[in-house]
This record gives C-alpha cells, structure tokens and sequence, in this order.
C-alpha cells in the first residue's frame, strides 16, 4: 500500500519507496497538495510530483537518481559550433509559464509533458513568483525557440522538464544554465530519471542515498532568493571523447 499522506508537509522515509518488482520504482506516497511548503519540503529530501491528469498527487523518490554536475556537461562539438556561431539569445526568468507550456505541448516524437497538468503549472508559477523556481530560456528571431524550468533550494537545481521548437535550444539553454549554476556556487542538477539523452550531456545516476547526503550538504547552503539574470557561456566543458 503506498501511504496516503496527512496535511502537514511530512513524507515517509525515502527507503520506503517502492522498487520493481512490487511496483512502479521510486513511488513514495500519493495525496497531499502542492502547496509552496510541501514542495519546498519535498525537494530538500529528493522527492518531486509526478502525476497524470485524473490521477491523485504522486511522490517519486527513485533510486538510482540521475544528476548532471554543473562542470561536467558534455559539449559536443555540433553543440559547440552552435554555441559560438547561431544567433540566439539567453533570457532567464523573463517567460516562466510559456516554458512550462512549452515544456507540456506535444512534441515531433509524438511524447508530451502530460505530468505538467494544470495543478502543476499553477504551483510551479507561484515557486517561481516566490524566487524558488526558474526558467532558462533560448531565444531566436525575438522568439521562444527553447528552454527548461526547475526549481533551486540552496545550492542545488532540481530540472524539471525542457523543449525545444527549433533544433539544440534546450540544450543552449542547459549550457549557460550549467555555466550560471557554476558561478553561483551550486553542486548538483537534479535529472530525476535516467535516460541515454541526459547521459550523452554528462549525467549519470548515483544511489538514492548519495544523492541524500549531497541534498543534505547543499540544500542548507544560503542560495539566491529572487530572479535571476542570464549568463555569458565562458565555463570549462568536458569535450567530447
């Protein structure tokens, strides 16, 4: 039975979550709401909401967790190219919820951000009105070509979701988002699931309870509270091999 949780913003130990074969992997709990102080509380131990329209609020805590470090994003040489060569335009915070559309509408290969319902996205722009929750954005021809959202606690980002209307802008918009995070001291981007698109970027997955100590160390840490500005990419990359 997954716990149903109470109106306080408690959740159950992260070990309790459920692995395979007993269910899906990293479910924690169900229930609750998506109140500023329960999200809030939910990503300083490693847990996000992860639902479908219809179905009850859902808590994940996986294990393995997929992170990305901010020095170490891999910038392959096409990315590389684009970087220096085609015209854009790095805007942070300056157009949070047509990320979060953005980041909801169907996409080419037929996928769409159906856990980003509207509960979600009327929680993630109050985070984002509070100074907790951010958008990077990639511009091109004075428009919204790309981009990611996710909320920062400390000295930790917790990526939420991308997408990209033309090709590479997400991945611009990581770039200089890897670049800001350097400059301002953080540790850790939390990707939440594995996959091979994360993994070709630098991530890579660590154990539920690594990822713990280092929310623990981190999150604590005084972070910026507020909007943030866009940053020039100018950081160390790890090339590609």
């Amino acid at each position: 039975m997954i716990p149903w949780l109470p109106p306080e913003p408690v959740f159950p130990p992260l070990e309790s979550a459920l692995s395979e074969p007993d269910g899906p992997s990293g479910l924690l709990a169900a229930g609750g709401d998506l109140s500023p102080e329960r999200l809030l509380a939910a990503y300083a131990q490693g847990i996000f909401p992860w639902f479908s329209r219809g179905d009850p609020i859902l808590w994940w805590s996986p294990d393995p967790r997929m992170v990305l470090l901010p020095d170490e994003i891999i910038i392959r040489s096409s990315l590389a190219k684009v970087l220096r060569n085609r015209p854009y335009e790095i805007r942070i915070d300056t157009a949070f919820a047509d990320v979060m559309a953005g980041c909801a509408a169907p996409r080419n290969d037929g996928q769409s951000g159906t856990w980003i319902v509207p509960e979600i996205q009327a929680a993630y722009q109050r985070l984002h009105e509070l100074g907790y929750a951010h958008s990077i954005e990639t511009w091109m021809d004075g428009q919204l070509a790309g981009g990611l959202y996710g909320v920062a606690l400390g000295r930790a980002f917790f990526g939420e979701s991308m997408f990209s209307r033309h090709k590479d802008a997400s991945k611009i918009a990581l770039a200089h988002l890897c670049v800001l995070l350097q400059q301002k001291g953080f540790g850790i981007i939390d990707c939440q699931m594995e996959t091979s698109h994360l993994a070709s970027l630098g991530a890579r997955p660590i154990p539920r309870s690594e990822f713990a100590a280092r929310l623990a160390v981190l999150v604590p840490q005084a972070g910026e509270i507020g909007p943030w500005s866009a940053a020039t990419v100018s950081g160390h990359f790890r090339k590609e091999a």
